[in-house]
Order: C-alpha cells, then structure tokens, then sequence
C-alpha cells in the first residue's frame, strides 16, 4: 500500500551575522546553509495496517508525512501510496487519503457541522447515495448526532476531533493520516477516539499511519512501530520485537516500613547512573533499573534484606520508558537480552 524509499528533504536556511552590520550584509551578500530534515528512511505499510510513526519533536516526522501528503517535494527518494506519488498525481491522490493535524481543524467555524460535511461532499464529488450510507457509518462510530447541527465554534474540542475525523473519512479514503488525534483531550473522550480508530480500521481495512507522543495511543492501536530521530530511521518492527530487544528495564516498587536504613544500589552492585534511577515520595520507593546489569532476583533480595518492605512488586517498563531510553542513550548504549 505504501513504500517509502530513500526519502530524503533538505531545506535552505537563511544564516544571518549578528546586528545591525550582519543585518546589512545580509541584504546584499545573503548566506545560506543547507539543513537536512530527513536523510535516507525507508519503510512500507501493508494495506489495513496501523504504523505508530514517533520520534521526539525536530526528528522529522511532520516533514515526512507532508512528504506522503504531497504537500512537500522530497529532495530524492521516492514514495508511492496505492501506486501513485502524491506530488505528480495530486488531484487523484488527495481523494484517497484523510489527513487530521491535531489541533489544526479542516472544518469551517461558522458553519453547522452538517452543512461542513455538505460542503465536502461536493468538493470530493461523493454522490448522494453513497454520503447517505457514509454518514450513517460515521455516526454510528463517531456519535456525531448529538452536535451535528451545532456550529463548529461551539463545539468542545473533543467533539470537533471526532468531527475532524468524520470529515477526513467522509469520501471512503484508503490511507488515513492522524497527526497527534488525542492531543488535549480527558481520558473519556481519548478513549472514544481509539476505540473509533479502531473500529474504522478494522471494519473498513483503511491503513492508518498515526503520529504521536501519546505512547498509549500507539500501544492500544498500533500493529508496528516506525521511530526516527535527527530524520533517520532508529526503528522499524512491533512493538513486541521493540519489548523483547530494550525490554529489560524493570521497575521494582515497594513501600518502605523502615526507613533507618538506606539502600545504596549503585555501591553494592558497582552499577552505573544510567543502569538505575530511584525515586522515593512518603514512603513509597520507585526503582527502574537494567536487569541487564543486575538481575531483578538480586535486586529484591538486597531490598528485603536491608529494608523493612510492604506491598513490592516488579513489572515490565511500559513502552513509554523503553523509547525513551533509546532516544536517550542510542542503540548501541542499550545491551540485548
């Protein structure tokens, strides 16, 4: 459904000396420096699939999604959804793809939501009986009925998320863009959202590439991961090979009885600040560490010996800490199981 190789995008970037005679030779004599927002990634997405695309803020995912929008022209490198390139085949293309950039509504504020949809239909050419059919699915999914006829400005942002969504699906598109869909919202309406998603790709088998730093999204939704970082691919796979290779953080909590004694994990084990952290608030102890380093058996029996404890538990880190490591450390920093 969609291959993306090779892509890279380089921008010019105007570099300008300090004051007033760095301003003045600037009009005359400009400098310019060449900036690499994305270098060599390369990925495919099989038809009906969710990809969880992230990667902290600058690492280049909102140019490559404007790159797979047609919005921008990569440098080099090529990339083809349902056989077409978005930027040569841009009238065709826009009618099988629904893009929703978070806080950036396509909707008209003054309108009714209703006469918005109206308006869309006309502008993707759907006929009627198919927008009739089309808006009986998205109501059923998205539960639009009770504000449909509200103008846009009045509604809350959750509902103006799912009317987003509604109006980027309202022409059957086959690839769908979510950039950051949760964005603001309660836990309620972010899991009306997901289940919506969901729901969409799995009754109607659109691909989802979904962008995100809510990494709950992407552990509910997503098939596979796609990270990158300084515009390069860092990783590519599920979230269960991402698990099972910098999975071995594990996070050891418990509840201190007797505080006389202190716990001096990095001295008894001769380990590193970036093997553990611990953090402690009114008694309760937070321990995340490698169990690369240490084994999770030797770190509970040194805890129980040394302290009086209640209510310990060890659990897998979630995704969000394992990410998080390998923006942090790099991939080479991070030992396999």
């Amino acid at each position: 459904m969609i291959e993306v190789k090779n892509l890279h995008k380089e921008f010019k970037k105007n570099v300008k000396e300090a004051g007033l005679k760095g301003s003045v030779k600037s009009l005359f004599h400009p400098k310019t420096e060449i900036v690499q927002a994305v270098r060599n990634i390369s990925f495919d997405v099989d038809k009906g699939e969710i990809l969880g695309f992230i990667g902290p803020n600058g690492a280049g995912k909102s140019t490559v999604i404007k790159m797979l929008t047609g919005i921008l022209t990569p440098t080099s490198g090529t990339c083809t959804i349902n056989g077409r390139n978005p930027t040569v085949n841009r009238k065709s293309y826009v009618k099988e793809i629904g893009v929703v950039f978070g806080q950036r509504t396509q909707l008209w504020w003054d309108l009714p939501l209703r006469e918005t949809y109206s308006v869309l239909k006309e502008i993707y050419e759907v006929s009627d009986e198919d927008y009739k059919r089309r808006m009986a699915f998205l109501n059923e999914v998205l539960e639009l009925d009770g504000f449909i006829t509200s103008p846009v400005r009045t509604l809350s942002l959750g509902q103006r998320m799912r009317a987003d969504i509604a109006a980027s699906l309202l022409h059957n598109p086959k690839v769908l863009f979510l950039d950051e869909p949760t964005i603001g919202l309660d836990v309620v309406v972010k899991n009306n959202i997901r289940n919506a998603i969901d729901h969409i790709n799995k009754h109607e088998n659109t691909t989802v590439i979904l962008t995100t730093h809510d990494l709950e999204d992407i552990e509910l939704l997503a098939n596979r991961i796609v990270m990158i970082d300084k515009g390069t691919n860092v990783f590519d796979g599920t979230i269960g090979e991402l698990k099972s290779k910098y999975g071995q953080i594990r996070e050891l909590n418990f509840v201190v009885k007797d505080d006389e004694k202190s716990l001096d994990y990095k001295g008894h084990f001769n380990i590193s600040d970036k093997d553990i952290t611990v953090a402690k608030e009114n008694g309760t102890v937070k321990v995340r560490f490698n169990s690369s380093a240490v084994a999770v058996s030797d770190m509970v029996s040194y805890t129980l010996d040394t302290v009086k404890v209640s209510d310990i538990s060890v659990k897998d880190a979630d995704i969000e800490e394992i990410i998080r490591r390998l923006y942090q450390h790099g991939d080479k920093e991070i030992p396999e199981k």
